[in-house]
């Protein structure tokens, strides 16, 4: 107060009293006043960027690049249409494209002090102002939580997560009328939009509300409006939710009465940084999560967010890049879609945020190299001089098993790597409304292209021709069924019958997980609840041994019930069918399998029965040849299916599986091994070692305790594999005697060793 009067004769000390209190009310929800820009640009950072231009080889080409995009975007005009689209529609595509443009343009403007770029922002942030004032909720009436700018609150989200960055690069440039007129018609109105009028969108543990929080707290943060930054932060008080809401995905979303940003990091992560929902939906909430992390770090450092649940959001970009192949992609778990990499521009923002602010990893440089560009911010630039100064290694994938839950308590993956090869097992919790029902699957990787595959969503995502972008019907009908991985099916019914509600109250349970020998690595895990009255203990073993070609995998999966069922194990090869060791006899009119539970989108092609106690099937792929082999009994049969059955829309994949049938059967044990061997070249058309190696592969004990199994090669030698079925500990003493002469002790819950 007495600043406001210092200069003030006394006759005028009552007005200014007034006047005072008035700019005091008016400014309450604002924090100390700051320095911009101040997001994921410094007032300091951007000279350092300015004194380094020129001499930064990948930091100058990406500014390069980004400043022939924008030129050419500021030459064709600004473009604010009324919004009437789904994704993919022309109004949806236009909205999206000028949030990037307005975030790069701000950026240029910092780095190249040229006006032409701060007019451009500020300009189309008018029209947006002018507009947005006019705005009813979005015309499209699917979303469960409609925007105005897009259909659903998520994309409003998006936009205003870009344009916040626009706003804190040419706020100085802005004249204080200007910016009141943007921040009381537009930017106020649409953060309260997402969050106060959109609770159901806005109150959640869940990638969309990640969006939200990151949004209005942005905004709070440019905008120095601390009431706007503790509702990101926190959520809205006082809210209560209907519980039947669900997503635009039609899956139920989480209620726990936990809402925020910090619930939203404290929640989904669990302490390895693994992502509940899976690899494609982390990467897209990766940007939310380190953008407006990187904006609290620089704005509200006494927040301390990377190290807040032990620095999670850090741990996470490293198991991130860990669910990816060799190739970069992630690893399709629950629903992702297919070929979406570490080269999407979220995930230069996460190695780069992660280079700067986890301690400068030289791993991450040789993966910002490969990605070719860099952030035009802070953390671009320490990339970009690492990078120069020659501080690159290479970014090292090994073996991980990533727990699952905010604990760490509910299930996990596990990631087993041997040479080029890489096995992917999913023991996980159901993960939110994107979760597959599918424990106890796995897929493998040979170079990155796929062996045996996870089908992924069933979507084509952005693309107007199907179902306007968005999830199409089979994404529940197939690709969420369990028929639709590469696990356990019993009696043709999904694990948890298919319902969220039940499937998100239970996970498997970690078994076994040794990397620790690289020529014998194992994961195992167990489920108890997706069957009632069924249990599944499954262990998956990659062995190196010199008398194959490369590493091969062994897969055990034992099976205890108080009924009767019919098991299905289906495997989803990828390639052409080479050669068999069964007769079948293939259909001359397809059939489906069945009727629901995913069965009704598959063909059955033919079928036979087993000859031998193994059998074998060899398929070609990608140049290279691989060989399933199975323990089978005479009443097995032995399917070839292809997807795409009832799918008049052609919304499916083609794709072929063999699934292994027993029936009538209480408890069973599903062994097999899969080879990668030999070669094609189409060039010389020469075929080498297109044979399996393995000559037989036999289960020697079962019982309640033991599982032992052994892997005979053509060359005679003999690799033994025991689990101990009921005792995981590491110090426990075992011994086993098979066929009254042969007795083997070991420690721990399992032994291998090659016996001949």
């Amino acid at each position: 107060m007495k600043e406001c009067i210092k200069y003030v004769s006394f006759g005028l000390f009552f007005l200014v009293i007034i006047s005072c209190k008035a700019q005091q009310h008016s400014q309450s929800n604002k924090t100390k006043s700051q320095e911009h820009p101040s997001l994921i640009l410094t007032k300091d950072g951007v000279e350092k960027i300015r004194k380094e231009l020129g001499s930064i080889p990948i930091f100058d080409n990406s500014l390069k690049a980004v400043k022939e995009e924008i030129d050419a975007e500021i030459a064709s005009g600004i473009e604010v249409p009324i919004p009437k689209d789904y994704s993919g529609g022309y109004t949806h595509a236009r909205h999206k494209r000028n949030w990037v443009v307005m975030q790069k343009a701000g950026v240029l403007y910092q780095i190249l002090e040229d006006e032409k770029y701060a007019i451009y922002v500020k300009d189309m942030l008018m029209e947006y102002e002018k507009l947005y004032k006019t705005l009813p909720l979005h015309p499209k009436t699917r979303s469960y939580a409609r925007g105005k700018l897009f259909w659903q609150c998520l994309n409003d989200s998006n936009w205003l997560v870009y344009v916040s960055q626009a706003y804190d690069c040419i706020y100085n440039y802005l004249s204080k009328k200007e910016r009141n007129k943007l921040e009381k018609n537009l930017f106020r109105p649409f953060a309260d939009h997402i969050s106060v009028d959109s609770p159901q969108f806005y109150q959640r543990v869940h990638n969309h509300s990640t969006w939200g929080n990151a949004a209005v707290g942005m905004i709070g943060l440019v905008m120095n409006d601390q009431e706007l930054i503790d509702r990101a932060l926190y959520g809205i008080k006082g809210v209560n939710l209907d519980t039947k809401a669900k997503d635009d995905d039609g899956g139920f979303l989480n209620k726990d009465g936990k809402a925020g940003f910090l619930a939203n990091i404290e929640e989904p992560f669990s302490p390895d940084g693994y992502y509940n929902e899976g690899p494609y939906y982390q990467r897209y909430a990766m940007y939310p999560f380190l953008i407006f992390a990187e904006g609290l770090h620089n704005v509200k450092p006494e927040l301390k967010i990377f190290d807040y649940k032990d620095g999670v959001l850090l741990k996470s970009i490293n198991a991130l890049l860990n669910l990816s192949d060799a190739d970069g992609e992630f690893f399709p778990l629950n629903d992702g879609q297919k070929g979406m990499s570490y080269y999407t521009s979220a995930l230069v923002t996460a190695v780069d945020i992660s280079y700067h602010y986890g301690g400068q990893n030289p791993g991450l440089l040789s993966i910002a190299k490969d990605q070719g560009r860099v952030l035009l911010d802070d953390s671009g630039l320490a990339v970009a001089l690492g990078l120069k100064n020659g501080n690159e290694k290479p970014f090292e994938k090994k073996s991980i098993n990533l727990s699952d839950g905010p604990n760490g308590k509910q299930g996990g993956v596990g990631i087993l790597r041997s040479e080029d090869l890489e096995l992917v097992f999913k023991y996980a919790s159901q993960g939110s409304s994107h979760g597959h029902y599918d424990k106890l699957s796995y897929s493998f990787y040979d170079k990155g292209e796929e062996v045996l595959q996870d089908y992924g969503l069933a979507r084509f995502v952005n693309i107007n021709h199907k179902g306007g972008g968005n999830y199409l019907k089979e994404n529940k009908t197939w690709a969420k069924q369990t028929i639709a991985h590469n696990t356990l099916v019993q009696n043709e019914i999904s694990h948890f019958t298919g319902k969220y509600d039940i499937g998100s109250k239970y996970h498997s349970d970690l078994y076994v997980y040794d990397d620790k020998n690289a020529d014998v690595q194992v994961v195992s895990a167990k489920e108890v609840n997706a069957y009632p009255g069924t249990n599944m203990h499954r262990t998956l073993v990659l062995i190196k041994n010199s008398d194959y070609e490369n590493p091969i995998l062994l897969d055990v999966l034992k099976v205890n019930s108080k009924t009767k069922n019919k098991y299905d194990l289906p495997y989803y090869f990828m390639g052409h069918v080479m050669q068999t060791n069964f007769d079948y006899k293939a259909l001359d009119t397809l059939i489906t399998l069945g009727d629901k539970n995913g069965y009704q989108h598959l063909w059955k092609e033919a079928e036979g029965n087993p000859k031998e106690s193994n059998s074998k099937l060899t398929w070609l792929n990608k140049g290279k040849f691989y060989t399933l082999t199975s323990v089978v009994e005479k009443t097995d049969d032995l399917i070839f299916a292809r997807i795409g059955a009832n799918d008049p829309e052609f919304n499916l994949r083609k794709d072929p599986g063999l699934i292994l049938r027993r029936k009538n059967t209480q408890n069973t044990l599903f062994v097999s091994t899969v080879e990668t061997h030999g070669s094609y070249s189409p060039v010389s058309e020469s075929a080498l070692n297109s044979n399996s190696s393995i000559s037989s592969l036999n289960i020697i004990f079962e019982d309640d305790n033991y599982t032992a199994i052994n892997i005979v090669s053509k060359s005679g030698q003999v690799q033994l594999f025991i689990i101990v079925n009921n005792d995981n500990l590491k110090e426990k003493q075992h011994t086993l005697k098979i066929d009254q002469n042969k007795e083997y002790s070991w420690q721990g819950p399992y032994f291998y060793k090659q016996i001949k």
